[in-house]
């Protein structure tokens, strides 16, 4: 249906001049000149279009002396149907200006010479006036003006049309996220204005309106709208839906039953690598624009398209910054290139960890200064960390039985996160477990290299009794299994305390043991310091939680003490407290002479340590 601005710009029926209305009426008047458009023939009338065109004038000037009667127009926008609107146009015929022919009637135009220096309220101004009015006030139709100047390069480039209604589309999404701001702003019960972030926002409509753009205007709105302001989240919604439309219609380049890539003509296959790697650079710096899974697909895409290495750095470079929200599937990026190589592409995953460990190195002493004064959960950096290794021992575990993974890239991924990421060991002794199993011609001296990555302390009871039955495992492994459980047994049996665990001491030992010498570069100094106040936090969180177990058991205590008036149950619990003193060793570790403390530590621990060995 017409809208009331789209009748003020509806073409008026002029009174014809001379025998404009005499040769639309009579049919039996013969036509004076044909004019050839791209293979169509239009047989018309000189007068009628040398007194609206200024090109077919000057052309039909040009050739007087030889009576032309045939005229052919090369190149012209928008081809046989907007020659026919002028054509109508020139003939006083009525039809409606709108949205899905005003470009081509602004080019045509400008083609033709269909200005004001020839007729008055010509075609050019017309168009004009409809752009003006309609169009650059209206996000919908600036879209649908936009998506037919793709076929009108580049004179609709030079007419500056293109620019005109990408700024007008930037312009009109910002004002709508603005007004949806408005709009959800309310009142709370103490009266002060925010945002209600639960209600739905409302401004994003137009995400759905831009998919049907081609890359390249595309690209061009997503960057004027990133320097109007619009939202990250809305940008990175709006590449997620034209994404979608555009990469999941293709056919797959992956054959499952065979796991081979499937050749496509060249054309479409760098249709897609041109859109991949434009999508990966409008993609917004901020995190959680974009969900982390669409970014593995983009990624995967990206591999197997053989995008260029920039744009498939910048994509790993953006997962490992959000890495701790991934899932196994997402991890699990199929080896494209190389058909003889491994399952998956280890390479890849690879990157993304050392991406993620880079940043968590960058990021963690930011705010280490407030994580010893905090009573609340550890700090989101760390927690992150600890989210990573669980995925990472997960991931190990599903290519470990891959026949084809070499061992050095095995353990590449195993020991790219420090030692603290893991509480316990048991989901990398299981992948390790799966390796021995799939790859039992390993020497060794490489099944000894392997078994080094775990920390036999951090094994639970269940993967204790495991490990120290299993056959795959280098003797010395079984060896340190086995006594590590004897201590176990030992401090269940006698009841550990902080300065009795022998965990507790080795990490009082490293700290005290000049780890920070002069040898070390100031990059290895402070990555030792940043180790070192990891190990202290996971020690401290410990501490707490032991603490307040003494806590419940001195209330306990208390009540039954004034229940009962003996001494000799007082004595008992003053002697009792005074074997738990948790703060022990954190005060012999501020004192001036922390070597006996250390050699204390060290006289516990070694019998144990000859027993074993003389075992």
């Amino acid at each position: 249906m017409t809208s009331l601005m789209d009748i003020r710009y509806l073409t008026t029926k002029t009174k014809p001049r001379g025998g404009e209305l005499f040769v639309m009426i009579f049919s039996d008047v013969p036509s004076d000149i044909m004019i050839e458009v791209n293979g169509a023939t239009f047989p018309l009338h000189k007068f009628p279009l040398v007194s609206r065109s200024g090109r077919i004038r000057k052309l039909i000037a040009e050739r007087r002396d030889s009576d032309i009667s045939r005229l052919e127009l090369f190149n012209l926008p928008g081809g046989a149907v907007a020659f026919e609107l002028a054509a109508k146009f020139c003939y006083g015929i009525n039809f409606e200006i709108t949205a899905s022919n005003v470009a081509q009637l602004y080019c045509v135009s400008e083609y033709l010479e269909m200005t004001e220096d020839y007729a008055k309220e010509n075609l050019a101004s017309r168009a004009e006036a409809y752009l003006d009015g309609v169009v650059c006030k209206n996000l919908e139709k600036s879209v649908e003006v936009l998506h037919q100047c793709e076929n009108l390069l580049p004179l609709a480039e030079e007419l500056k049309l293109v620019g005109r209604c990408t700024d007008a589309i930037a312009s009109k999404a910002c004002t709508e996220q603005i007004a949806s701001s408005f709009s959800r702003l309310e009142y709370s019960s103490s009266g002060r204005l925010h945002t209600n972030r639960q209600a739905k926002c409302s401004g994003d409509w137009w995400i759905e309106d831009l998919s049907v753009l081609r890359i390249d205007m595309y690209q061009r709105v997503i960057t004027a709208m990133r320097c109007r302001g619009v939202r990250p989240e809305s940008i990175g919604a709006s590449l997620v839906n034209y994404a979608q439309k555009f990469l999941t219609k293709k056919p797959t380049l992956w054959n499952a039953s065979n796991g081979s890539k499937i050749e496509f003509a060249g054309s479409v296959e760098n249709e897609q690598r041109v859109l991949v790697e434009s999508i990966a650079s409008l993609l917004p710096v901020e995190k959680l624009a974009v969900p982390i899974s669409f970014l593995f697909g983009l990624l995967r895409t990206a591999v197997m398209l053989d995008c260029s290495i920039a744009c498939r750095l910048d994509l790993e470079r953006r997962i490992g910054s959000q890495l701790d929200m991934a899932t196994l599937d997402d991890l699990l990026i199929p080896s494209f290139r190389h058909s003889g190589d491994t399952l998956f592409d280890v390479d890849t995953v690879h990157r993304i960890l050392v991406n993620f460990s880079q940043q968590d190195d960058s990021e963690d002493g930011l705010d280490e200064s407030s994580t010893y004064e905090s009573d609340g959960p550890q700090s989101p950096s760390q927690t992150a960390v600890i989210k990573v290794a669980k995925l990472v021992d997960s991931y190990l575990a599903e290519i470990a039985p891959d026949a084809n993974l070499r061992l050095t890239k095995f353990m590449a991924i195993a020991e790219i996160l420090p030692g603290d990421a893991r509480m316990l060991d048991d989901g990398l002794y299981r992948a390790i477990d799966i390796y021995l199993k799939a790859h039992q011609g390993l020497s060794d001296l490489e099944r000894r290299k392997l078994c080094k990555l775990i920390d036999f302390q951090k094994l639970s009871q269940e993967a204790g009794a495991h490990a120290a039955q299993n056959e795959r495992l280098p003797v010395q492994a079984v060896v340190q299994v086995l006594y590590f459980e004897q201590l176990r047994l030992r401090n269940a049996l006698c009841g550990s305390f902080p300065d009795d665990d022998p965990k507790l001491a080795f990490q009082s030992r490293r700290i005290s043991s000049g780890a920070l010498s002069a040898a070390m570069s100031p990059r290895d100094n402070y990555a030792s310091l940043r180790r070192e106040n990891r190990e202290l936090k996971l020690e401290l969180a410990r501490m707490r939680m032991r603490l307040n177990d003494l806590e419940k058991d001195h209330v306990c205590m208390k009540q039954d003490l004034e229940k009962s008036s003996s001494h000799k149950f007082m004595g008992t619990f003053s002697r009792k407290i005074g074997r738990m003193n948790l703060f022990r060793r954190s005060s012999s570790r501020g004192s001036t002479s922390p070597s006996k403390q250390s050699q204390r530590t060290e006289s516990k621990a070694t019998p144990g340590r000859v027993r074993a060995n003389s075992s």
